[in-house]
């Protein structure tokens, strides 16, 4: 006869090893025995619930109202030069009558203002031209930024920032360079000065 190990086993993988398998009962005789719980089981349930109760409180947090909504994109396709000219076009303006201008630089009935050698354009302006391409590209950020907007409840959103970096360089066949700029702009809520 072999030798039978009496000592409580010390690893969690001897213990597995000594675990007796008890056999599955089926489906109708757990229906008919009868329920019985213990006190673990009810001290158990009655922390559930507190932890529930806990999480329902943690969700009544009020929400922190922001004031300001900003958008900023890496590596644009846009010249940094002309981002430069049209992040200045669109400062301290209303984001609605931003997005307004720059559809009509995209249709040609507006320029935009820029410093250097360039034809002198119609409106409060000397040089200036048509970036097309570039108009369209901030078309898309001012819309999300305004979509960003009302999303934090910001009324009459004013573009207080924006800012055009130099982003890196990406050369393509016949020793071309495309370029590339990073845009940030940032929209707040001004406040109403009341006037006495």
């Amino acid at each position: 006869m072999g030798k039978t190990n009496t000592e409580k086993p010390t690893g969690k993988a001897e213990q597995k090893k000594q675990v007796v398998k008890v056999p599955k009962q089926k489906k109708e005789d757990l229906a008919k025995a009868p329920v019985q719980k213990n006190e673990e089981t009810v001290e158990e349930t009655k922390m559930e619930e507190n932890k529930t109760e806990t999480k329902k409180e943690k969700i009544e947090v009020k929400k922190v109202k922001k004031t300001e909504a900003s958008i900023n994109v890496e590596n644009t396709p846009v010249s940094t030069k002309v981002g430069v000219e049209l992040c200045r076009f669109v400062l301290n303006k209303k984001i609605d009558k931003a997005i307004e201008d720059l559809e009509q630089v995209a249709r040609l009935k507006k320029a935009v203002p820029m410093k250097g050698e360039y034809a002198h354009r119609k409106g409060k302006m000397m040089s200036g031209k048509y970036p097309i391409r570039a108009a369209k590209e901030f078309l898309v950020l001012l819309k999300s930024l305004k979509n960003n907007a009302n999303q934090h409840d910001i009324e009459d959103a004013t573009i207080t920032e924006a800012v055009a970096n130099k982003g890196s360089t990406v050369h393509a066949s016949g020793g071309r360079v495309k370029k590339r700029t990073h845009i940030k702009i940032t929209c707040k809520q001004k406040k109403k000065e009341n006037k006495k």
